[in-house]
């Protein structure tokens, strides 16, 4: 039963399905890797929106027809916040990357109608990744219909993205179009940490440089003005010698 504001009579579309983001770890550790590197690889696009586990409906009055993708991106949508993603109020955009990192409780008819919704609904790539068993199929579209194109995830780089995926130590890998690597949370933060520690070790060396250069310039100053006070002593003891009648030769 389709749900509406018992104020306003508006359709209301759940911003939750009541599922949780992630089953296990590793799970939520793939869904946040790829939602990073994606985010920095478009974090000076104003008009891609990339999001995790947020609510898609695709058809304006059918609540009921929805998915959460554990990652999307919808190219052409500007960036910022949403308590789901109702299409018709994105110019009729569909996401166009959709990726979906399996957990164990993933049966085959449930990832089949993921499928067919993303089929359905203009999806142009869609990406599944299992990684208890290090499985991975990648769909792309040709003429009206989602296809298999890779099985293989070595090596295989999204049209769309322009990410490359390698499997390495039985870990999933992505890649910028630079050949750098996406990094964890933990790898960013240790990276920024070092960064950090870089720069105040920079800003120290350049404080004691500048101290040490002010020390040699009060050093110069200080010998001059000793130069000074012994020139003006001589010159005044010349005078006093000349006052007495006293000639120096």
């Amino acid at each position: 039963m389709i749900k509406t504001d018992p104020i306003t009579d508006e359709i209301i579309y759940p911003s939750s399905d009541g599922k949780r983001m992630a089953e296990n770890t590793k799970q939520f550790d793939l869904i946040v890797y790829l939602k990073l590197g994606i985010d920095n690889l478009f974090s000076k696009e104003a008009n891609v929106f990339v999001a995790s586990d947020l609510l898609w409906y695709p058809v304006k009055g059918r609540p009921d027809i929805c998915t959460a993708p554990d990652v999307m991106v919808a190219l052409g949508r500007p960036q910022g916040d949403r308590m789901s993603y109702q299409q018709w109020k994105e110019d009729d955009i569909a996401p166009q990357v959709v990726f979906e990192i399996l957990s164990p409780s993933n049966t085959p008819s449930e990832m089949n109608r993921k499928l067919l919704f993303y089929d359905r609904y203009s999806v142009q790539e869609y990406y599944v990744y299992d990684p208890d068993n290090v499985e991975f199929f990648a769909y792309q579209r040709t003429g009206n219909k989602l296809s298999v194109v890779q099985e293989n995830l070595q090596g295989f780089k999204s049209p769309l993205l322009g990410i490359e995926f390698e499997i390495e130590n039985e870990q999933l890998k992505a890649y910028y179009s630079s050949g750098f690597p996406f990094l964890t949370f933990r790898e960013i933060s240790e990276s920024r940490e070092r960064e950090y520690q870089e720069r105040v070790k920079a800003e120290q060396a350049l404080l004691a440089s500048e101290q040490a250069l002010s020390a040699s310039e009060q050093a110069l100053l200080a010998s001059e003005q000793a130069k000074n006070e012994l020139l003006a002593e001589r010159i005044h003891l010349m005078e006093l010698l000349k006052n007495a009648g006293i000639k120096l030769d």
